[in-house]
């Protein structure tokens, strides 16, 4: 499968790539550094009563996330990045140090959005958005393989959903009112 995946990512570069776009795809990317914005935005949540609940669920999925993508996966398979595979591509950020599949960007914002989505929030869409943008610029930066962005769409989706049974499960203990007080 690699060849065909090199083969998208070269169609992304022969055709995508442009002066603009190779300044803005670094900036998207780096929101999602470390779940950056993901945690931002979980700890943010969390200061409005309003929307504690989903950001508690925001923070829970990507402690999920982190467990599943960063410290079991990417080690377990440990695959090279495409930029190992073909050097030839001039990278426009610094090399990540870590395995590519599944990517960690794309997986902690998915885990972001399922959070919200499953919670009903409103803004769930505008995150969606947000997390399309990172994946893409996964692609574009020559990051990760589209198999990578996949696998790390639904380790996403997974940790979303096992915060929220988890979460539903805290809360038939504590109690509704409670659970924000316990976590």
């Amino acid at each position: 499968m690699t060849g065909t995946e090199i083969i998208v990512l070269n169609m992304i570069q022969d055709h995508l790539r442009s002066a603009a776009a190779d300044v803005v795809m670094p900036a998207i990317t780096k929101l999602g550094n470390a779940g950056i914005i993901w945690i931002v935005m979980g700890v943010t949540l969390l200061a409005t009563k309003k929307y504690r609940r989903a950001g508690i669920l925001v923070l829970m999925a990507l402690v999920v996330d982190l467990v599943c993508c960063n410290l079991i996966l990417k080690n377990l398979i440990a695959r090279p990045r495409p930029f190992d595979v073909n050097p030839m591509v001039k990278l426009l950020v610094a090399a990540p140090g870590d395995f590519s599949f599944p990517s960690g960007h794309t997986a902690a914002s998915f885990a972001a959005v399922t959070a919200l989505f499953l919670e009903k929030a409103k803004f769930w869409w505008a995150a969606l958005i947000l997390a399309l943008l990172i994946t893409f610029s996964r692609l574009y930066l020559y990051l990760h393989y589209p198999t990578d962005i996949l696998g790390g769409i639904l380790t996403g989706v997974i940790s979303g959903i096992i915060a929220m049974v988890v979460f539903r499960r805290l809360e038939k203990i504590y109690g509704k009112n409670h659970i924000d007080t316990v976590l």
